[in-house]
C-alpha cells in the first residue's frame, strides 16, 4: 500500500525574521516573504537595538541616552518599512523592536523566537569566511547552532557574486 504523507498548509504559522537594514537582512526578508506567501504564515520582524557599535563606556551619560533613543527611533522606522514591504507583498507581518542592553544578539533572537512561538527563523548572512568570520563573529551561525526550531540562512546575492 502506497501512502502519501501530507503536511499541513500552515506548517510554519509564524516566521521570525531579524532585520537590521543591511543587504543580507533584506535578502532574508525577501526569502521569508516567499515562504510566508506559500504557507500562509505571519512574519514576525525583529530589530534589536544593539549598543555594541557605540562606545558607550567613554561617552557622557547624556550622549549615551541620546544615542540610544536615536537608535530606537531608527529601529522603529526600519521595522515599519519592513512591515509595509511585507504587507505590499501580500504577507501578514508585525514588527518588534527590542533593546539589546549589551546582550548577545543571537541570544535575544532565540529568546524572541520562543516568546513569539515562531516555528522557523529566516536570517540573512554575509557569508563571510576565514579570518573575517572569526574576527567579526557570526550571530547567524550562533542562532543556527542553538535554535530549537529550523533556521534558514540566506546568503546575500551580492555577497555571493562579490
Amino acid at each position: 500500500m502506497n501512502t502519501v504523507r501530507r503536511f499541513p498548509v500552515t506548517m510554519y504559522a509564524r516566521i521570525l525574521v531579524p532585520v537590521d537594514g543591511s543587504a543580507p537582512a533584506e535578502s532574508g526578508l525577501r526569502e521569508a516573504m516567499a515562504w510566508a506567501r506559500q504557507v500562509r504564515a505571519e512574519l514576525v520582524l525583529l530589530r534589536i537595538v544593539d549598543d555594541h557599535p557605540v562606545s558607550m563606556d567613554r561617552a557622557p551619560a547624556r550622549y549615551v541616552e541620546e544615542a540610544r533613543e536615536a537608535a530606537k527611533r531608527d529601529a522603529e522606522v526600519l521595522v515599519a518599512r519592513c512591515v509595509g514591504l511585507a504587507h505590499d507583498g501580500g504577507v501578514r507581518a508585525r514588527g518588534i523592536v527590542r533593546d539589546g542592553l549589551g546582550e548577545r544578539v543571537s541570544d535575544l533572537i532565540l529568546a524572541e523566537a520562543k516568546a513569539q512561538d515562531c516555528q522557523l527563523i529566516v536570517m540573512g548572512t554575509h557569508g563571510r569566511r576565514g579570518l573575517d568570520r572569526i574576527a567579526l563573529g557570526s550571530e547567524a551561525e550562533s542562532v543556527a547552532r542553538r535554535a530549537t526550531v529550523p533556521v534558514l540562512l540566506v546568503r546575500d546575492a551580492r555577497a555571493a557574486t562579490g
